[in-house]
């Protein structure tokens, strides 16, 4: 019953004017479809996205990739103006970074224009303590003029010797490209300055066991640190030659603080200081969770040497047990254990205080906005704080969701049982991905424009999102559609019947996932007491239950080949190892993976002809429209010629973004064969 609700949903979108199937009529942006209603009034009114939101707000999509956003990592508004400025990373390779002003009252591909350009990672935005407007790159922060007749000429730079990307560690290590290079920060009310200074690795393994020197000292990675501004408050712009200001360390032990909230009253006594904790990646789904932490001067809060509440860490544990960090876990002299866990894997990227006047329901909450790729991920939370800002926490069991799990929610628990942490309330809830409708959520920063509305910016589905109050009831919640077990099945059956797919799997499953990738990011489906057949069954149908990592046939447009090879703006993966270069037979395994990957399907491979328009329609058996493939797009032909379609051939099923979620694969699908030509 609860599975034809969905379907009922999906088709009652449909209806209602997703048109998913129609990119050549520009219904989809950035991933999303779009109908004919909207989120907001005129003139911020802006085609709404079918994302489950809780009652009474709604979520429009204001600019997308087709506004020649590449990726956006963080949004403010410029005081008293209606503009915003967007910084875009463009990716990872050094120097793409933009600055982007962006107009929502102009025409619809018109929106975006470029202020500075060739930075190198710009992340944080801040409006400072004197109103103007402040961006950090990897090493540096800098105030401009985003309105000047040359933005890039109005910069003054404050400080421009941070840790970045290329680092020497204390044991003479050099790092080319630090795990964590980004730069968040956020200025207090009496202009104080606090950065996040990241981890250069996710467990900080060094030549010199027992402690992590580049967290130690006067300038510690994984550390928060604090500038403090001569009389009156303001950073003066550095001279040629000058010296940065001298810092001092406020806490230290945290891997990444790409969220950091300051209470408004901030710093009066016992007003809060929060910080989101990245926390490590461990291969378990629902461990380590991640931290909410109230931040203190001269506080550790754990990193590397302790995760969730109070578990030692497993490389550290011998130190642990002897010597200056002897149970260094269990006490609080030192360690501070978070304020409250958030879910796992769940990677809080942007957080703020609402202050604004639209949403009375969430006037003075904490917001959270959740990144994560896992199923914990992908959300805005809202959690209700006491009068000095900190979140109230429960005690045991507090739950949080699960996306498209067999077990929808999960009690918040470390390696000790269960444990307390704060309660919230879910802005942004369902953000899986629809086949059709919508990829899934990616919110990086956020911010509260002047008259109360919520804007965000998501980076892997490059778009600006603005979330406003409507009306209407909400609606229900779309299904989760995503590869289903029959069809892995079926896949896995092609490449474990065919000699030469086992071997490439095999040599896959070995040199590179059980040498490289299982010790991250999670088991791979791999157990003790396997056969050799078995893991490599397990393997592929971990691999192939991932959202997008493959697409039977097409190699090139899978995200794990773009992660495997750092390409576009995926970061390459293991970060910082650069195999590549540094391993003899590296780049000739990438190459087994992509065999792998395009000779999955028995059949011809074939390339969508160009010329016309840019998309060709597909089909289903019974003549119902699939969607849309871009020229260009490799597909796996099963039937040349289809002997129950004339003038059609027959194709594996296509890369899920085009498929508009009607069709099934126990129907097929078709496409005229004069729009396919030989790779």
């Amino acid at each position: 019953m609860r599975r034809s609700r969905h379907l009922l949903a999906v088709v009652t979108a449909l209806l209602m004017g997703a048109a998913p199937g129609h990119a050549d009529d520009a219904t989809i942006r950035s991933g999303y479809a779009l109908g004919a209603a909207s989120c907001g009034d005129a003139p911020l009114a802006f085609p709404r996205l079918q994302i489950d939101m809780k009652a009474g707000f709604c979520a429009g999509l204001v600019a997308s990739r087709d506004d020649g956003l590449r990726f956006p990592r963080s949004i403010v508004q410029i005081p008293g103006k209606p503009l915003f400025v967007i910084a875009d990373m463009g990716g990872w390779g050094h120097e793409d970074g933009r600055l982007l002003i962006l107009d929502p009252t102009a025409p619809a591909g018109q929106r975006l224009r470029e202020a500075i350009t060739r930075l190198s990672y710009p992340f944080g935005l801040v409006v400072g303590p004197e109103g103007r407007i402040y961006a950090s790159t990897d090493t540096s922060i800098f105030r401009f003029d985003p309105l000047a007749p040359d933005p890039k000429a109005s910069i003054e730079t404050i400080i421009r010797n941070l840790p970045g990307r290329k680092l020497t560690l204390p044991d003479g290590v050099r790092i080319t490209e630090s795990a964590h290079p980004l730069k968040a920060f956020a200025f207090d009310r009496t202009g104080r300055l606090f950065v996040n200074v990241g981890s250069h690795s996710d467990n900080c393994l060094s030549s010199a066991p027992g402690r992590c020197a580049a967290a130690e000292g006067a300038s510690p990675l994984a550390a928060i640190w604090l500038f403090t501004p001569p009389t009156g408050g303001v950073f003066p712009a550095l001279t040629s030659g000058a010296s940065d200001p001298p810092h001092e360390v406020f806490a230290r032990g945290l891997r990444n603080s790409m969220a950091l909230a300051l209470h408004p009253r901030f710093p009066d006594p016992g007003t809060a200081f929060l910080q989101g904790e990245n926390a490590r990646d461990l291969q378990d789904v629902f461990a380590p969770n991640e931290e909410i932490n109230a931040i203190e001067q001269g506080r550790h809060y754990g990193w590397p040497y302790c995760y969730d509440l109070a578990t030692p860490s497993p490389e550290f544990k011998q130190a642990l047990q002897s010597g200056a960090l002897k149970d260094f876990c269990k006490t609080t002299a030192l360690y501070k254990q978070p304020w409250s866990l958030l879910p796992p894997h769940g990677a809080p990227l942007g957080m703020l205080y609402y202050t604004g006047d639209r949403f009375d329901d969430l006037k003075g909450k904490l917001l959270v906005g959740l990144h994560g790729y896992r199923p914990t991920g992908s959300r805005l939370l809202a959690y209700e704080v006491d009068e000095r800002g900190f979140p109230k926490v429960s005690q045991a069991p507090v739950r949080y969701h699960v996306s498209c799990a067999a077990e929808p929610t999960r009690a918040f628990q470390t390696a000790a049982g269960p444990a307390p942490a704060a309660s919230f309330d879910e802005i942004i809830s369902g953000w899986h991905r629809v086949n059709g409708i919508r990829p899934q959520g990616a919110p990086v920063g956020m911010t509260v424009a002047d008259d109360g509305a919520i804007w965000l910016v998501e980076d892997k589905n490059q778009s600006v999102i603005r979330i406003d109050r409507t009306g209407e009831a909400a609606p229900e919640p779309l299904p989760c559609d995503t590869r289903s077990s029959q069809l892995i099945d079926r896949l896995t059956a092609f490449v474990m019947d065919d000699p030469a797919s086992r071997q490439r799997l095999t040599t896959v499953r070995k040199t590179l996932i059980e040498t490289h990738c299982s010790a991250c990011h999670a088991e791979f489906g791999l157990k003790p007491g396997q056969s050799e057949r078995d893991k490599d069954s397990a393997v592929l149908r971990f691999m192939l239950a991932q959202d997008g990592w493959i697409t039977p046939g097409d190699p090139d447009a899978g995200r794990l080949r773009q992660r495997l090879r750092g390409l576009g703006a995926e970061r390459q993966m293991p970060p910082g190892a650069n195999l590549i270069k540094t391993e003899p037979g590296y780049a000739k395994l990438l190459d087994v993976t992509d065999d792998l990957v395009a000779r999955m399907v028995p059949g011809t491979r074939m390339r969508v002809k160009a010329g016309g328009p840019p998309h060709r329609k597909f089909f289903a058996r019974d003549g119902r429209e699939c969607g849309d493939i871009p020229f260009g797009k490799v597909v796996v032909v099963t039937e040349k010629s289809a002997v129950n379609k004339p003038g059609f051939s027959r194709f594996f099923r296509p890369a899920d973004p085009y498929l508009n979620g009607t069709c099934t694969d126990d129907n097929g699908y078709y496409i005229q064969q004069q729009f396919l030509v030989p790779l």
